[in-house]
């Protein structure tokens, strides 16, 4: 049965009590007994123990457990935590003929974000070089589309102190793992052990690429022999998450070196497909309520989507219930579940309020 953790106040009048019981004459309920200081202070202590033991039971567990304790459980099961990852890419320099881009040149982003050259270019007789980069510092900051300007924080001689990112942009950058990420590959691993190639190997495998949240794996739907992975970058391509053609490169890199040898691989962004919410008759109409709600479809839609997949309307009918301070409402529309496309993954579009 399970254990019921006692009250302070419960622990002082057990102490209180046991002390009376042992003590015949004694009586610890006097205001100024020194025998219900003493009991108080045990209390307290009993207390602070308790505290320690409900902390430490987290800890047994991988799917409680804090930081330090994760890390360790981790590493029995050999799941190590992904450190903060750089993003490199190219930029596109233009200039006079035969210039040279010095392989110490650093660029800068309008944000100030820095990268540096990790090779040297001499400019063609067309005048336009690829010139391959990196960024200054690990994390998802680095990630830039391509398209985006970049200005040369030093003159160098016959080129333009303004580059282009080029095709496909620079990626690759992610942040230190967050706990919330670990656990959910820790557990993966536990539940579902390598199968040299299962479908579930293949999310896992995908789970590891640095900044990806979310991993679907459809064995043969290119026919025999093939198997298409789609994925989400919640954290990293905020706020829609869908990852770019440089995100789906790196992902497509690193299955082809663990993957089977007879599988033949496609890596695919999913296809947004958005769901239009109305919501008819809320109350309490607040904007406090508006954002609890808005905060619950938003979470709802990225726990229950699945690309391909049916996203039923009474997970948003739940979504608005569970909103803080929600009292009652009716979902005007969408009025059936929503089925998706092959590829497709439905999103949040717009949330619409009507009386």
């Amino acid at each position: 049965m399970p254990f019921t953790r006692p009250t302070l106040a419960e622990l002082r009048e057990w102490i209180r009590e046991d002390f009376a019981a042992r003590l015949p004459g004694a009586d610890a309920l006097l205001r100024e007994s020194n025998l219900r200081v003493i009991a108080d202070v045990l209390a307290e202590l009993s207390v602070a123990q308790f505290d320690y033991e409900t902390w430490l039971s987290d800890q047994l567990f991988p799917d409680t457990c804090e930081t330090v304790f994760l890390d360790r459980w981790a590493s029995i099961w050999g799941v190590q935590r992904e450190p903060a990852a750089t993003a490199i890419g190219t930029l596109t320099v233009t200039g006079t003929a035969g210039s040279v881009v010095p392989s110490s040149s650093e660029w800068q982003r309008g944000d100030g974000v820095l990268f540096q050259a990790t090779a040297g270019v001499t400019l063609p007789p067309e005048g336009t070089a690829t010139l391959p980069v990196i960024a200054s510092a690990a994390g998802s900051a680095g990630n830039t589309d391509p398209g985006v300007q970049l200005v040369s924080v030093t003159t160098v001689a016959g080129v333009q102190r303004q580059a282009i990112v080029a095709a496909p942009g620079i990626a690759g950058g992610a942040d230190v793992e967050t706990d919330a990420h670990l656990r959910t590959r820790l557990l993966l691993r536990i539940q579902l052990p390598p199968m040299g190639g299962s479908a579930s190997d293949y999310v896992e495998w995908t789970l590891e690429v640095p900044g990806v949240t979310r991993a679907w794996c459809y064995p043969m739907e290119n026919g025999l022999g093939t198997v298409v992975v789609r994925f989400m970058m919640d954290d990293v391509r905020a706020p829609d998450g869908f990852p770019t053609p440089a995100d789906v490169a790196l992902v497509q890199a690193h299955l082809d070196v663990v993957r089977p040898v007879t599988a033949q691989i496609y890596v695919q962004a999913p296809i947004p497909q958005p769901v239009y919410v109305y919501v008819q008759g809320l109350y309490p109409d607040t904007p406090d309520v508006r954002a609890a709600i808005l905060a619950e479809l938003t979470d709802t839609f990225r726990r229950n989507a699945v690309p391909g997949g049916t996203f039923f309307v009474s997970w948003l009918w739940e979504a608005v219930s569970i909103a803080v301070g929600e009292r009652h409402h009716h979902i005007q529309t969408p009025a059936a579940d929503v089925a998706c496309g092959v590829g497709y993954l439905a999103v949040l579009g717009a949330v619409n309020y009507v009386p």
